[in-house]
């Protein structure tokens, strides 16, 4: 497969994974606000330092509000993570490899980008209309999941576009328990009060978690939700289940043997990477402080992306 493809793929899935995960965060924020006490302020700006937009927000805007924050990680295209700009390059990259991606891969991104961008609000749209609008990204991205499973050959192809799906989700994941760590609680009293454990569950609720932790586990706990979004092998939107499915495909894009250890530079930092979920636990976590041990994960996804870069998509001429 030529690299162009490779990289064509591989980051039309993390561009359509991170579409997702923003309307995640802003649809559980909804709910949120609707819970808190009205001594509490609205929690909107620990999404953008969660998700490293706050400096560019800053930029363009003075209060970091409801509204504010919506128009930009939803519909501002000088964001370059906002939905829109997402969906905008996930459907550049499709339509270059469209002799690559099935006829019905294609066909839905295009009506859903045009959608999407189709939207973006001349007027203030009301809450409900939002609400319902960031659903409608989500049910739309899981269809086109839906539509890649059931019509693309199990190639390299498709591995590379499991690879860059599942280190995108994995880094969001991240994300959404660091947000707890960045919203602020009214008093340090409140650690462990029902406001704090609202907090939590909204995290749950973020990436589609709180039914599964709770048939898993007898209480609500920051410890449990904790284990549960990044160590549990099962749940597949966990960390330890991301990375792990990211080097299966590593691997297979190789032809390399596993078992028999790394043959690149990138499947030595996505294994070592996923070695060290495996041998750690919860209390390690919190000993280390939540937040250090997510801002260490992105930053070594980061590093593990930039050797998957070097590998297989910066190819040079070979000189004769």
């Amino acid at each position: 497969m030529l690299s162009r493809v490779a990289n064509s793929i591989y980051w039309m899935h993390r561009y359509i994974e991170r579409a997702e995960n923003y309307a995640r965060f802003m649809s559980v924020n909804f709910n949120l606000e609707l819970d808190l006490p009205p001594n509490v302020d609205q929690q909107w700006e620990p999404l953008l330092t969660a998700t490293a937009d706050n400096y560019l927000f800053f930029k363009y805007y003075q209060q970091p509000t409801r509204e504010n924050v919506i128009q930009f990680l939803t519909f501002d295209k000088r964001n370059p993570n906002s939905i829109v700009a997402c969906l905008s390059n996930a459907r550049e990259n499709a339509r270059t490899v469209r002799e690559t991606i099935s006829k019905e891969m294609w066909e839905h991104l295009n009506q859903f980008y045009l959608m999407v961008r189709d939207t973006a609000p001349k007027q203030q749209l009301g809450q409900s209309q939002t609400q319902s609008f960031f659903t409608e990204i989500r049910n739309s991205i899981q269809l086109f999941y839906g539509i890649i499973d059931a019509t693309i050959t199990r190639n390299d192809a498709w591995h590379f576009g499991r690879l860059g799906r599942f280190l995108e989700r994995a880094d969001k994941t991240s994300r959404f328990l660091d947000v707890k760590y960045f919203t602020l609680l009214p008093e340090v009293e409140s650690v462990g009060s029902t406001l704090d454990l609202m907090i939590w569950s909204a995290v749950l609720r973020s990436v589609s978690a709180y039914n599964m932790h709770r048939q898993q586990y007898r209480s609500l706990t920051p410890s449990s939700i904790v284990e549960f979004l990044i160590l549990d092998k099962m749940f597949p939107r966990s960390v330890a289940h991301c990375v792990r499915q990211a080097e299966l495909s590593l691997y297979e894009i190789s032809g390399n043997n596993i078992a028999q250890g790394f043959g690149n530079a990138a499947e030595r930092a996505l294994s070592k990477l996923r070695t060290d979920i495996e041998f750690t636990e919860t209390t390690d976590i919190f000993k280390m402080g939540l937040h250090q041990y997510l801002d260490n994960f992105q930053t070594r996804t980061n590093e593990a992306g930039t050797a998957i870069f070097e590998t297989y998509f910066d190819l040079k001429p070979v000189e004769v």
